[in-house]
């Protein structure tokens, strides 16, 4: 199959899967029920360290109130609802899953989100536009392949003003093992394909966009291992 019908055939595969099976599931991981497994609790506890990290990289950066933020991937709100809390002048979220974005919505409504903070819409990344003052995606590259990340990459780029944050999984010798042996578990309910990327080839991508890496942190807990770069305009 061609590598662009590939990437679609891809993403169609993630949409539905969050739609459907995934989108219970992934609420009760991005939430505080007590309803999940190890491995669940494990991926909640290592993406909220990658969100923590991020609301402090951000609070340290200042003037949140007057910036413009953009959540490419924003899931159930695990990151635009406390930035909004903190303050955040204006925040556009989105997400693939149009399932994830009703549940960020009535999350925002229950935690008394300003009207008109939050700007919510259901979109896949390359459809996105706009001009944002900081662009963020959090642990959705693990869906796309090298060659479709670095684009995207590029894409969300263009779309930041002074400041890009993305996270992935890093590609290691290790994390490909691990990576083998989960394929040794079957059932396509259970999860979607999951890309280990080489992050020089990220911050490659960022570079010819005119960013530059600032800040790195690797979080991880058992199941999850999360690589987040802060990039600023150069």
């Amino acid at each position: 199959m061609p590598t662009a019908a590939k990437t679609a055939a891809e993403k169609a595969e993630v949409k539905t899967y969050f739609e459907t099976t995934g989108f219970d599931r992934w609420k009760r991981i991005y939430s505080d029920s007590e309803d999940v497994n190890k491995v669940q609790r494990n991926i909640r506890i290592g993406h909220q360290k990658t969100v923590d990290n991020v609301l402090v990289w951000l609070q340290e950066q200042g003037n949140l109130q007057q910036r413009s933020f953009c959540d490419a991937g924003c899931g159930v709100g695990s990151l635009t609802l406390p930035l909004a809390q903190l303050g955040a002048g204006s925040i556009s979220a989105s997400d693939l899953s149009a399932a994830m974005v009703q549940e960020a919505e009535r999350r925002a409504a229950e935690t008394g989100v300003k009207p008109g903070q939050i700007s919510f819409l259901a979109s896949d990344l390359e459809s996105l536009r706009g001009r944002y003052d900081t662009v963020i995606c959090l642990d959705v590259f693990i869906h796309y392949p090298q060659a479709p990340a670095e684009e995207m990459v590029r894409h969300l780029a263009s779309m930041a003003e002074r400041h890009l944050i993305v996270s992935f999984a890093p590609y290691t010798p290790l994390l490909a093992l691990l990576k083998g042996i989960g394929q040794l578990f079957p059932g396509p309910s259970k999860t979607t394909r999951a890309y280990t990327l080489r992050e020089d080839g990220i911050v490659a991508a960022a570079a010819k966009a005119g960013f530059k890496p600032m800040r790195r942190s690797l979080n991880k807990a058992p199941f999850y291992f999360s690589r987040l770069i802060a990039f600023e305009r150069g």
